[in-house]
């Protein structure tokens, strides 16, 4: 198979015209992953390209391929890279990994002083983040501005994140401190060495969170069949909700 090759910009008002194709696959790749994004509008999406703060790529035949996008929080103080997502014909060609490092490098040269951070379900971006020199942290670690977990609102684990009191949730958070930070060697060397641990512990981290709803629903369940004699009220299970099934 021929590799593609992709050109990879810093978006601006020219491309504002993709804004609402973006947030149709951001939503929709959410919805296949069973997963919450904090939902986006096309406003916003293209005041971002105005800005300058958000990079998109497409094929070398102008076919729109991935976009990605930062938000700055806490005075700036810290910077986010939301919004990731590759348009599905070119998943795994390593598109992802080169919109990450080109939204890095954007971030850096913009607020140098800013500590970079992002929230994901995914251990493949995971690997990116720890490549670029990421690395895991607490969510005590990451910005405590309201306006930022209020973006989460939309998000089917919105729920669980408010039950933990911010403090966790199915996301993995991960940092990067300009002060303070190993080199992308060594954070690349790590991820290598505790892959199939992070892989577990999301695993058990994921049920840990989700068995007091699971309960909750159970109890829920049950009172309801007892009143009503059958399960005709509740169409949706919890599954359903977390996962999409």
């Amino acid at each position: 198979m021929e590799q593609q090759h992709f050109k990879i910009l810093i978006a601006d008002e020219s491309h504002q015209g993709f804004a609402r194709i973006i947030c149709d696959e951001m939503e929709s790749s959410a919805m296949a992953r069973g997963t919450g994004i904090a939902k986006r509008s096309p406003d916003y999406i293209q005041q971002k390209m105005r800005e300058g703060k958000a990079v998109i790529a497409f094929t070398e035949d102008g076919i729109w391929a991935g976009f990605c996008y930062i938000e700055t929080w806490s005075h700036e103080e810290y910077v986010a890279n939301s919004g990731l997502i590759v348009s599905p014909p070119f998943r795994k060609s390593g598109l992802a990994k080169m919109i990450k490092r080109k939204i890095f490098e954007l971030s850096r040269s913009t607020y140098p002083e800013s500590k970079i951070f992002g929230l994901t379900t995914g251990l493949a971006v995971m690997k990116i983040n720890s490549e670029i020199g990421y690395e895991p942290v607490t969510y005590s670690e990451l910005t405590q501005d309201d306006a930022f977990w209020a973006g989460c609102k939309s998000c089917v684990n919105y729920e669980i994140l408010m039950s933990k009191d911010r403090k966790n949730c199915m996301c993995t958070a991960m940092l990067y401190d300009p002060k303070d930070h190993y080199e992308p060697e060594e954070t690349t060397q790590d991820f290598k060495k505790h892959s199939k641990l992070y892989e577990r512990f999301m695993r058990v981290k994921q049920w840990k969170l989700l068995a007091p709803f699971l309960k909750h629903h159970s109890e829920d369940s049950g009172a309801h069949l007892s009143k009503a004699g059958h399960g005709g009220g509740r169409t949706r299970s919890i599954f359903h909700m977390f996962f999409h099934l």
